[in-house]
């Protein structure tokens, strides 16, 4: 099954460590013929020299029961190839990539892959998944490894830590894949995990002391101290607010996933939905040949932030703010084909 071409694009480099040099970055598509697949129980369980590669498979699969679920990924490439190409001039705004830029692409050697991490998108869990995967820890079962482990940056390794080069043949020859969640979902997850767990101190002292000083009238002393105990008003306030963004880039935690995982540059092969998470991740799994060893971990949905959660928290937002909350996020929206929510008053 053929993939989305995608035109070519120049990347400028200016950052510590690269020098300013001109990098062309060729999002074709093209495997190596033959590599060395290492599987993540220790043993050759899957693969050997020869095997073919996980864009191999999505290509030309050898199984066709995810026949639909690659039709949907392709859906949605052609919508964000879309998207990107009604929105080329703000894309051609932003056409250098710096270092920082893919410090959220984690990279796995071993079956070739690179995966964008977006916060609050299953992010802990793929984590989990892509440490077991690159065999950098001792577990062999992803739930084993605990959330504040899954973490540390120096269980992963990051794009951002190749050579120019490096970087070129990996955007190249692996497959790359995201996840996403319908935007302000999302945004009340992160609000509900950052600002109203007691735990989360240093956000509470990072964001939560700015937000309360910036957004409360009459603050009282231990609030302005401990900012642990922001409304989501207050945080609506703080994200809409033009000198947020002059003063700060936006905490990845509700950072756009255009602005993370930058599609209108990077070619993904797939991009799975919070929607159809244990679809997505199986699919990608199957690609990767180890679709009968691992299993993606299941939520506990009884937590879980949703639609309905996510419109009693709307409820107090003023149709001006909730119109300037909805352009800050509206090409997440269009991008990956979320409707405008029934819920939201537009001023």
């Amino acid at each position: 099954m053929s993939i989305l071409p995608h035109p070519q694009l120049e990347a400028f480099w200016n950052i510590a460590g690269f020098g300013k040099r001109r990098v062309i970055v060729k999002l074709s598509i093209r495997t190596q013929s033959e590599w060395i697949r290492r599987a993540p129980f220790g043993v050759n369980i899957c693969c050997r020299k020869g095997s073919r590669t996980p864009l191999q498979e999505l290509q030309n699969p050898t199984q066709y029961q995810f026949s639909n679920t690659e039709l949907t990924h392709q859906i949605r490439r052609n919508q964000i190839a879309q998207t990107c190409q009604a929105n080329s001039a703000r894309s051609r705004k932003r056409r250098v990539l710096t270092s920082d830029d893919l410090k959220h692409l984690v990279v796995d050697e071993d079956h070739e892959m690179i995966y964008c991490y977006v916060p609050k998108v299953a992010c802990t869990n793929w984590k989990r998944v892509m440490m077991v995967l690159t065999g950098r820890g001792k577990y062999t079962d992803p739930m084993e490894i605990p959330a504040n482990e899954a973490h540390v940056s120096s269980n992963l390794k990051t794009l951002n830590q190749y050579s120019i080069p490096e970087i070129n043949h990996r955007l190249k020859n692996y497959l790359k894949f995201m996840f996403v969640r319908e935007p302000f979902e999302r945004l009340v997850s992160a609000y509900r995990n950052k600002f109203t767990r007691r735990y989360n101190t240093s956000f509470h002292k990072r964001y939560g002391t700015k937000i309360v000083r910036r957004q409360r009238k009459n603050a009282t002393q231990e609030a302005l101290l401990k900012g642990d105990d922001v409304k989501f008003e207050e945080f609506v306030a703080y994200l809409v607010d033009p000198y947020t963004q002059r003063e700060e880039p936006f905490n990845e935690h509700w950072e756009t996933v255009s602005s993370l995982c930058h599609p209108c540059h990077i070619h993904y092969n797939l991009i799975g939905k919070y929607e159809t998470l244990q679809e997505d991740a199986s699919y990608i799994l199957h690609l990767a040949g180890v679709g009968d060893y691992i299993k993606f971990p299941t939520y506990a949905k009884s937590t879980r932030t949703t639609d309905e959660m996510t419109a009693q928290f709307f409820q107090n937002i003023s149709a001006a703010f909730q119109t300037k909350l909805f352009n800050l996020y509206k090409l997440d929206f269009v991008m990956f084909n979320y409707s405008m929510p029934s819920y939201l008053k537009l001023a």
